[in-house]
This record gives C-alpha cells, structure tokens and sequence, in this order.
C-alpha cells in the first residue's frame, strides 16, 4: 500500500503552479460539496439523522485517510462531516434546488480545476491514476497544513521527490 508521502507527492508532481494550486483550494471543495449535495439523495429521515448514499461514501474516504495518517483522517472526516451535513440541508430542499446546487457546484468546480491545470502545463493527476480524485482534497489539506507551518517533515518529503512549488509562473503560450 502506497504511504502518505507517496499518494501526495505522486499528485503534488502535478501541482507545483502557484495558480494551479490556487484553483485547487477553490475547485476542489466546490466538487466535494457537490458531491455530497447530489449523493444526499435519496435519503430517509431517521430520528432527525438524514442517511442517504452520502453517508456510506464519506465513511469510506474517512477509513481510507485514516489509514494514510491519523491526523489528516480525522480532519478529512470532519471536512467530510460537514459536506454531509450541507449535502444533507440542501437534498432536503425542491429538487430544482437541490440539483440545481449540486450541478452547479460540480460543474464550475471543474472549469476552475481545468483552468489551473491550463497554467500548469499539465492534465489532471487522476486521468493517469484515478486514485487521483480521493487524494485531491486530501492534498488541498495538506497544502494547507505546509501554509501554516504544518507538517514540515512531509513536506520536505513531497518537496525532495518533485520539488517546490515553482515562485515563477511558466509562461502560458499565447
């Protein structure tokens, strides 16, 4: 099994844009907050828990992180959480509403993905390995963290295997 350090450099080679990393903080959590919204349904009310298709799909990204590393499991499962809970309010709602929201969110989460892979150079990491699409918000996480001081074992670790992210933006040929 692929550890930690291997899942996020192998998708951090595909990211070392500035920009592309910024449309990575935008896009990626559009996209899971859609997918949240359009599995929240169908779902049954039970005792004022909603329990529907997301719920089963957020537990098993959760055991899968948490598997990876205990603390980017547990806050990927309260990321998760409150995806579900969101997903949850809005499934409950019209359904024009509902999928109006999640389509939505779901279609400008992609355009704004492909836009930095535009800058980058670069296609997005899951066209060459679908594990891609669950290491995605994990890595945005983990982005996150290495901002803030976070993690800098790990980050040395992704960083020695494909680098930093570039300071200069490769030219975008006109």
């Amino acid at each position: 099994m692929k550890t930690l350090t291997d899942h996020l450099a192998q998708y951090a080679a595909y990211h070392r844009d500035p920009r592309n990393l910024l449309s990575h903080f935008i896009g990626i959590p559009m996209i899971v907050l859609a997918v949240a919204v359009l599995l929240s349904r169908p779902g049954v009310d039970i005792g004022g828990l909603w329990l529907s298709p997301v719920a089963l799909v957020a537990a098993a990204a959760t055991l899968f992180y948490l598997r990876l590393d205990l603390r980017f499991g547990m806050l990927m499962g309260v990321v998760l959480l409150l995806c579900v809970w969101g997903g949850a309010r809005l499934a409950q709602q019209s359904t024009a509403l509902w999928l109006g929201a999640g389509i939505g969110l779901f279609v400008v989460g992609w355009i704004i993905q492909f836009v930095g892979h535009y800058f980058e150079g670069r296609k997005p990491a899951f066209v060459d390995d679908l594990s891609g699409l669950i290491i995605g918000p994990l890595f945005v996480a983990a982005e996150l963290g290495f901002m803030l001081g976070l993690r800098e074992p790990l980050r040395h670790a992704i960083e020695a295997r494909v680098g930093p992210v570039r300071l200069r933006q490769r030219p975008v040929d006109a």
